[in-house]
């Protein structure tokens, strides 16, 4: 009997899970002992450890077995989670780094998802799904949206850990679609994350938030379909959500009404399409909550301090906070015992800054106080500016330049701020300022016509100065503007004496090295801008002639260009001809083609015409 009872025992034990992986390590020895010690330990504490190997690996037959073995099918014993397996499963996104059943759940060592340890509990799962999303390789093959949205997440408010000592929300509380298994791409209506999903996917941890949305405006646009319809990662992100207190976050006080309202209520699109108006950021900003938002104050009205956050209600709702009834509730939670008058003021500002009647009378009249007072003040410096010229032209003078070439000076000079001006205003279209100058003239295509007339006026004033030179009087000019090696020597004292480091002064004669620098600086700024200019202009013939990328070479070269010549007229030019102390208020030579005698002599005592215009008034021209 004794020995019947220890037969069956033994033959127990022998069937064991236990057992039948002590016999399949005795051929397995040679993968190591210490490896199969680590496996059977894993065995042991697994789920599976009431399994036998052959449980699993199901071709396997007494003795030894083929190799290598077929790959484990889980669903054998898993057979709903195996129909459920949803945008990871092998059959419906072919390629590789797909995620199978052990590359989540591991192989000997699989534990119970409620085990801290196992790589599917929740305080876990962000490292497991980041081992692919964070995969550069796999994310561009399986066209992910982002490689960095675990990341986001670990920083976000749903990553961080909660009292309780575990995470807030994990990846499948908004991906899993009633099981770990159900996650599908946003784009399947099945998955929590489609767009329309989002709120009630949310919903399951922000169940009040929730109702008060898809009672608003934004969730009852939603219900329709409206794929505009803002939701709640319009908002808040979608992996990188942060608290409303963080300065950082779109629904913080100082940025909701920028980056996360202006967005869509900016937008000409959805102002047409849903009929809303436009300028409302803008309206909002020259307020002065608008100005004190935009200081820094957390504690000033945003958007949604009179909106709401949530349930989002037009004005003609009764239950909206900005219907008429309920202005004084409203903005009595930052003003107590404002009276109802004041409270129906409207908020957004009119363009200009008033918004009450008693203000803009007040406006009225500092608009003709101001007019009358600049007014005056310009007409008097006009009369005061016209009687000191008036003196300058009177005294002895030296002519500088014939009628022609003070024509060639004038076209020049208009010509160019022309060009500035409207070159400017053309990559800067949405300044204030060009909108103010160009706003009724055609906007940005009047701009680039504008443009391209005075280039072309400039370029055929270019080619009459080449005739010029040609004439006896231009092949002196070119001969008396030609570098010399003294010109070096010249600037170099001329900065020495500036400096205070030696009292004598260099002798020019007809023109100076800072007046040659000038000229050869504005011949080369000419050629650069007309060769650039012209393929600008002829664009498409550009970018069918020559290699990618020409185009934009030559964009930023006239841009540039462009700066250097302005920089320098405004700089050097303009300090040289009017403010310089002793020229100001200008060089006149411009307007009469005359230069007084007293600073003639001072900047060019070299000059052989001095000789012929003594100190006294002279009327002759030529020179």
């Amino acid at each position: 009997m004794l020995r019947k009872i220890t037969f069956c025992v033994l033959t127990v034990l022998l069937a064991s899970p236990l057992a039948q992986a002590k016999e399949c390590t005795e051929c397995h020895k040679v993968e190591g002992p210490k490896k199969q010690a680590q496996r059977m330990a894993a065995l042991s504490r697994s789920a599976h450890q009431d399994l036998g190997c052959s449980d699993c690996h199901m071709d396997v037959e007494d003795g030894p077995h083929k190799t290598p073995l077929e790959k484990v099918d889980c669903g054998m014993c898993h057979t709903e989670v195996a129909e459920l397996y949803g945008v990871h499963g092998r059959a419906k996104v072919p390629g590789k780094g797909v995620p199978s059943c052990k590359r989540c759940h591991g192989t000997h060592d699989i534990l119970s998802p409620s085990d801290p340890k196992s790589k599917v509990h929740k305080d876990n799962l962000s490292d497991l799904c980041s081992s692919c999303h964070s995969d550069v390789n796999l994310v561009r093959e399986h066209h992910l949206t982002s490689k960095v949205a675990v990341a986001a997440y670990r920083s976000s408010v749903h990553g961080a850990v909660m009292p309780d000592e575990h995470v807030a929300a994990t990846c499948l509380d908004c991906h899993g679609a009633g099981s770990a298994h159900e996650i599908y791409a946003a784009s399947s209506t099945d998955s929590p994350i489609f767009h329309f999903n989002v709120p009630d996917t949310c919903g399951k941890c922000h169940d009040k938030i929730a109702a008060d949305y898809k009672q608003g405006v934004h969730g009852q646009l939603a219900s329709r379909g409206e794929t505009d319809a803002p939701i709640c990662t319009d908002c808040h992100g979608e992996h990188g959500i942060l608290s409303a207190d963080n300065p950082l976050s779109p629904v913080s006080p100082v940025r909701v009404a920028e980056a996360t309202c202006a967005p869509c209520h900016e937008s000409a699109r959805l102002s047409e399409k849903f009929g809303i108006p436009t300028g409302r950021l803008r309206s909002y900003i020259d307020t002065y909550h608008g100005l004190k938002s935009k200081a820094g104050d957390t504690t000033v009205a945003n958007c949604a301090s009179c909106h709401g956050a949530h349930l989002i209600l037009p004005h003609t709702d009764p239950r909206s906070t900005i219907h008429p009834d309920n202005l004084q509730k409203t903005c009595g939670d930052c003003h107590p015992n404002i009276s109802e008058s004041l409270a129906g003021t409207p908020v957004h500002a009119t363009p200009g800054i008033t918004q009450t009647p008693i203000a803009q009378i007040v406006a009225d009249i500092y608009i003709v106080f101001v007019a009358l007072v600049i007014g005056s003040m310009l007409i008097y410096v006009l009369i005061d500016l016209v009687r000191r010229l008036q003196k300058h032209l009177r005294l002895a003078t030296v002519p500088r330049m014939t009628k022609f070439e003070v024509t060639q000076h004038a076209i020049l000079f208009l010509s160019f701020t022309v060009l500035a001006v409207t070159g400017f205003a053309l990559r800067f279209n949405d300044a204030g300022w060009a909108r103010f100058l160009f706003g009724y003239m055609g906007g940005f295509e009047m701009r680039g016509q504008i443009h391209r007339a005075a280039a072309l006026v400039f370029v055929l004033l270019s080619l009459s100065h080449l005739v010029h030179m040609l004439t006896k009087r231009g092949r002196t000019f070119v001969r008396d503007m030609l570098p010399r090696v003294h010109d070096i020597t010249d600037a170099l004292l001329m900065v020495k004496h500036n400096l205070g480091l030696t009292s004598k002064h260099p002798q020019f004669e007809r023109f100076g090295f800072a007046e040659k620098a000038e000229y050869w600086a504005l011949v080369w700024g000419t050629i650069v801008m007309t060769f650039t200019g012209v393929f600008l202009w002829f664009d498409n013939l550009a970018v069918e002639t020559f290699p990618k990328g020409f185009l934009d070479v030559m964009l930023v070269i006239h841009y540039y260009e462009a700066w250097l010549a302005v920089l320098a007229v405004v700089v050097w030019h303009f300090y040289m001809t009017i403010f310089r102390p002793g020229v100001y208020p200008m060089n006149c030579s411009w307007l009469n083609g005359k230069m007084r005698r007293e600073l003639y002599v001072e900047e060019h005592p070299k000059d052989p015409i001095l000789e012929k215009y003594p100190d006294k008034n002279t009327s002759q021209s030529g020179g």
